[in-house]
């Protein structure tokens, strides 16, 4: 693409500064799918200029005037969908029907999502005679990470626009071609200039300049909880909003009374999605002792389902891990479970059969885990999945509260009240019944060390507004 080594700042594409050339590389076949400059602190810094200027105007915007640009944007985002897909299946090795029919449709969603939130939003409200308006914080700065390159990107420019807000966004530098075709489709549906702005590059230097910057009011962060903290440490020197969404550890408790031929199948499936690569996957699967050997030959069933392949195969439902560190990572928290003694009930270390090149992982199932193992605290973030065994539910409440992290938890059962008893102890931003689907609507986001503010919907708007008091605005 022409525009992969340039940034998008003050409506067009400009050359870096200091040009720093990057290899983007496809993780099924280990080879350059692309190239990118890593932009400078020098470089944030003329975005951030143009975002403030903008937001001069941008801010004082009609209701009417945000709903119509964001209108445009879906217009010109479906007529691109098909190219979105293929840029994440290349970046970040998504199966392509997946890429198509989850990654690209649910990013969009946000944005229609956010057309209805806006529609029916009162930005002012009276207490007696005190007016209350909500007003868009300022300038934004959005660090995404490379797992749901492009539905992580909507999920907080969506509401940020319709806040009235500007924006300068960094995603990935390992997963950023979706990002720029993106950018393309915002410059077509007519964003005005400097409105948002885009600076490749990594977090040590865009992330932190971004984060630091004085300039910026707000800064949403989605990634690991290590990098969230550094951006937290970061930005506190300006007293900045900082909204995170960081790691996962979460628990699928089943109970007793679920039906284990619909329950186990649907955890197994749930946690391989995206090749594991998803923060609220639940990799905890919590059972019942008496029904562990039930549940462990109904879960080695389930993985034979699971195709791994070239993700731009349509067949295909498993892919890669998204780099050559990753890759690494999880073959390593593999190996230390079976180190510290759990039972591999599929899977294990090294590529699939057939497999001699690629980022590829053997979808892995342990039994026999205990709280204390490895696998069953760290975040490992690919296809591996640890299923405990409990005695009695509370036993299974505090097992799966047992974590520093809070994204999500599931509960199955075949009683819904049951379910909801059960589901009501977890200490999670969100708790899913009985394989409930999820839904951009609701707000998403984590206790604990999973971060703090919320996305989606009207929460996930009201985080990109500040409240203000009009004291006296009516009088007798």
């Amino acid at each position: 693409m022409v525009n992969d080594t340039k940034f998008y700042i003050d409506g067009q594409w400009v050359e870096p500064i200091t040009p720093n050339l990057f290899d983007v590389i496809n993780p099924a076949v280990e080879d350059v799918a692309g190239q990118i400059s890593l932009g400078s602190s020098a470089d944030v810094d003329r975005a951030v200029t143009a975002a403030r200027r903008a937001f001069a105007t941008f801010s004082q915007t009609s209701k009417d005037e945000r709903l119509a640009l964001l209108r445009r944007i879906i217009d010109r985002y479906q007529a691109r969908l098909d190219e979105l897909a293929c840029a994440m299946t290349l970046e970040m090795g998504s199966p392509i029907t997946f890429s198509r029919e989850v990654q690209a449709t649910n990013a969009l969603g946000h944005f229609k999502q956010m057309v209805e939130v806006l529609e029916t939003y009162e930005l002012e409200r009276f207490m007696g005679g005190t007016l209350i308006r909500r007003e868009p914080i300022g300038v934004c700065g959005l660090i995404t990470p490379w797992n749901w390159p492009l539905n992580q990107i909507t999920a907080k420019l969506a509401p940020a626009l319709a806040a009235g807000c500007t924006v300068v966004l960094k995603p990935s530098e390992i997963a950023p071609l979706s990002a720029i075709v993106f950018t393309e489709v915002l410059h077509e549906a007519g964003v005005p200039k400097g409105v948002f702005n885009l600076v490749n590059g990594d977090g040590p230097t865009v992330g932190e300049a971004i984060s630091r910057h004085p300039d910026i009011d707000m800064v949403s962060f989605t990634g690991s909880t290590r990098a969230g903290i550094l951006v937290a440490k970061a930005a506190a020197d300006t007293v900045k909003r900082v909204a995170q969404e960081l790691g996962g550890k979460s628990a699928n408790i089943i109970l007793p009374d679920a039906d284990l031929a619909k329950a186990v199948p649907a955890g197994v499936l749930r946690c391989f999605t995206n090749t594991g690569q998803s923060c609220q996957a639940p990799t905890r699967m919590l059972v019942h002792r008496s029904q562990r050997d039930e549940a462990v030959a109904i879960a080695r069933q389930a993985v034979e389902t699971v195709r791994v392949g070239d993700p731009l195969n349509a067949k295909t439902t498993m892919g890669p891990l998204v780099s050559k560190a990753q890759f690494d990572k999880v073959q390593g928290l593999i190996e230390r479970g079976i180190q510290e003694g759990a039972t591999v009930v599929c899977g294990g270390a090294g590529r699939p059969a057939g497999f001699n090149r690629g980022y590829f992982v053997r979808p892995t199932v342990f039994a026999d885990v205990t709280p204390a193992m490895t696998i069953a605290r760290e975040e490992i973030f690919g296809p591996v999945l640890s299923m405990l065994s409990y005695d009695s539910e509370d036993e299974a409440v505090a097992m799966a509260n047992a974590t520093t992290y809070g994204l999500a938890g599931y509960v199955q059962s075949g009683d819904i009240g049951h379910a909801r008893r059960v589901g009501a102890q977890l200490r999670a931003g969100r708790v899913y019944l009985n394989g409930a689907p999820a839904d951009q609507s609701v707000p998403f986001g984590g206790y604990k060390q999973s971060g703090n503010g919320r996305e989606h919907g009207v929460f996930g708007f009201e985080e990109f507004l500040e409240v203000k008091a009009v004291l006296g605005y009516q009088t007798a």
